[in-house]
């Protein structure tokens, strides 16, 4: 025997279910209510988790990397040769990419010209995506230049650009996003030897495999490296940043349940509303079943059903609305809707249904309990 079996034998699921059917405008009304509060608690859940994992995938470049500078407790201008092999021993594995900066103006043929910022490093395939062309492992000969920048001067690969009096072929563009702590629109990548009248390097990144390995580096330069209060590298690892912004994230998660929330509680009002005009409508048949011999108990439960089967009705329903909304929230937001099946996503689902059921059976109470302790003879009188 099936469970729906085993409950369709309890005299009030039927009678409560029947009770539902006789008022059918009311009992729509109120599901919509229900389906309302429902999809405004599961679709503002699934679009917190979409803009989380937005975050995490926009960050998660940047997340295993650690920043090296000069401090302000530093004896030179920059980093010196003895510190970058200090760093790369601390290191271990992770890859360590010591760069010179500096800014120039560039010229195409045609007579326009950007402002750009110049980085000059070997290993430029650690930091740098590109969109056409390559990104070195070893940048010895060539250059690379932000994508924006090419377009904006009609350059391309091959094409030459000038810099400190020698020119350098673009080997590749670099992509408007993704391409590393310095990329960006406005940036021309030379090798380390273009700026080698620099005696220092102005930073040092360090890519680590993940935000872990980053921080455990982090920490271990700062006590190399920086002795009680003194300031001798400046280090900056951006796990703490994105652990930063999805706790933001978290927070605004929250603040979108508490206000789908809202739409359920008013939501359950109306089921309030619908269950003691029911109970006001049927007071003379409430009071013949009490008058032959039917239970307080029995009577309760039958009230409490008619609720529960409002809040499981509405919250299938919008839940079955949330699930096709989600959908479309994580192909926008995500560019995968098969996201929304994750269980981070659809458990606001279940959150949904099971507040839909627990808000309908509480809104019953009070009209259960009314009509139960009403004494049949008053019942019967109207």
């Amino acid at each position: 025997m099936s469970v729906v079996d085993a409950l369709w034998r309890v005299p009030s699921a039927q009678m409560a279910w029947r009770n539902l059917g006789r008022n059918r405008i009311r009992t729509a009304l109120a599901t919509l209510g229900i389906v309302i509060g429902v999809v405004a608690i599961a679709s503002l859940g699934m679009a917190g988790v979409a803009l989380q994992q937005q975050a995490q995938s926009d960050l998660g470049g940047l997340a295993d990397e650690v920043t090296i500078s000069a401090g302000q407790d530093a004896d030179a201008a920059g980093l010196t040769d003895a510190q970058v092999d200090q760093i790369r021993s601390l290191a271990g594995d992770a890859d360590v990419i010591p760069q010179k900066s500096n800014s120039t103006r560039l010229s195409s043929r045609s007579g326009g010209e950007a402002r750009v910022s110049v980085t000059a490093l070997t290993q430029a395939s650690a930091l740098y995506n590109v969109s056409a062309g390559v990104s070195p492992d070893r940048l010895q000969s060539g250059a690379l230049l932000s994508e924006s920048t090419a377009t904006e001067l009609g350059l391309g690969l091959g094409d030459p650009v000038e810099y400190d009096g020698r020119q350098y072929r673009i080997r590749g563009l670099v992509a408007s996003e993704g391409q590393g702590q310095f990329g960006g629109a406005g940036e021309l990548v030379v090798p380390v030897s273009a700026l080698a009248d620099q005696r220092y390097y102005d930073s040092v990144t360090v890519v680590a495999d993940d935000g872990d390995e980053a921080t455990e580096i982090g920490d271990a330069l700062d006590a190399e490296f920086n002795a009680g209060d003194e300031q001798v590298l400046n280090i900056r690892t951006s796990a703490s940043i994105q652990s930063g912004i999805s706790s933001f994230l978290e927070t605004l998660s929250l603040a979108l349940l508490g206000v789908g929330s809202i739409s359920l509680f008013v939501a359950s009002v109306a089921i309030l509303n619908v269950m003691l005009m029911s109970t006001i409508e049927r007071r003379g048949e409430i009071g013949v079943l009490r008058a032959v011999g039917i239970r307080r108990g029995e009577v309760l439960r039958m009230i409490l059903a008619e609720a529960a089967f409002l809040g499981a009705v509405g919250g299938l329903a919008g839940a079955g609305v949330s699930l096709a909304v989600g959908l479309v929230i994580f192909q926008l937001l995500a560019g995968d809707p098969l996201l929304v099946l994750d269980w981070a996503s659809s458990q606001y689902l279940v959150y949904g249904f099971g507040f839909a059921v627990v808000a309908s059976v509480l809104s019953g109470v009070y009209p259960a309990w009314k009509a139960a302790n009403d004494p049949p003879v008053e019942s019967l009188r109207g």
